[in-house]
């Protein structure tokens, strides 16, 4: 191995050690007893692996966290769950024919409306949110799952990630299959959507863990604890229980775990999405 080389691969573990060390960090303080971390010097194994943290998080009594905050921790769990499943279902079923049709259709508008879109790519999520909570609220939807869902629906960057992958598809072998006879709707679900898998799984993943971790969106729409979204749960848990590091951690743990699993698992495709722009001619 030249010298060049052997420092790539030093630099390259160094960082996979840096992002590797706070993980497994919080990891093992969440399976400490109560107090064990907020010792000096703050151990980095437990001496006592325990799951009692998880057993209070995920099953204790609905009072075990006071008047504030009285509910259990798994319907909040579920809430995300179905939420973050039905945002990137939904959230794909109308950006991905979006960007394509932005690439490769003909319409009236098209220019324009790429150029709005290109505008509002800008504007931060931040400054739309009352607009959205206005509108929402005069159409009956706050503290409603729906209101969770509505921002994610048709999502701006989506729309452009979408196109931009969609412009390598060759022209001519979309003009073949109008040839042939195809139909648009038939061009999209044989042709170009196949090609197009690894963008659409990497679109997934991030509409799925921007959903999962969205913490101030559905602060502001949900006022019943029983639609909480498990960021705002665990954030409403903090404030009885914010000196309690394990139990914090173990639900740092319970967040991480979803989606660095679902990673795992589609890595291959998500690597294909970003490195190769997913169409391979």
């Amino acid at each position: 191995m030249s010298a060049r080389a052997g420092t790539r691969t030093l630099l390259v573990a160094l960082a996979a050690l840096t992002t590797a060390v706070p993980l497994l960090w919080m990891i093992n303080v969440s399976l400490m007893p109560k107090g064990a971390a907020a010792t000096f010097p703050p151990p980095f194994w437990p001496m006592h692996p325990t799951l009692a943290n998880y057993r209070e998080l995920l099953f204790a009594h609905p009072s075990a966290f006071g008047a504030a905050t009285s509910y259990k921790i798994l319907p909040a769990i579920v809430n995300s769950l179905v939420l973050a499943t039905l945002t990137t279902a939904l959230g794909l079923s109308l950006t991905v024919p979006a960007g394509y049709a932005f690439a490769k259709l003909q319409f009236t508008g098209r220019a324009a409306l790429l150029k709005m879109l290109l505008a509002l790519a800008v504007v931060p999520a931040q400054v739309a949110m009352l607009p959205l909570f206005l509108m929402l609220k005069s159409a009956g939807l706050v503290n409603s799952y729906a209101g969770v869902l509505a921002p994610g629906l048709a999502g701006v960057y989506g729309v452009l990630f979408v196109r931009q992958a969609s412009l390598a598809i060759p022209d001519e072998m979309l003009d073949a299959a109008r040839v042939d006879g195809a139909s648009e709707w038939r061009i999209f679900t044989a042709i170009v959507l196949p090609l197009m898998r690894p963008v659409i799984v990497t679109l997934a993943l991030f509409t799925f863990l921007a959903s999962w971790s969205d913490f101030l969106w559905p602060l502001i729409i949900i006022t019943d604890q029983t639609h909480y979204t498990l960021p705002v749960a665990l954030a409403a848990i903090s404030r009885e229980h914010g000196g309690d590091v394990e139990l914090m951690m173990a639900g740092a743990v319970v967040t991480t775990a979803p989606v660095l699993l679902l990673f795992l698992l589609l890595q291959r495709h998500y690597f294909d999405g970003v490195l190769n722009g997913g169409i391979k001619g």
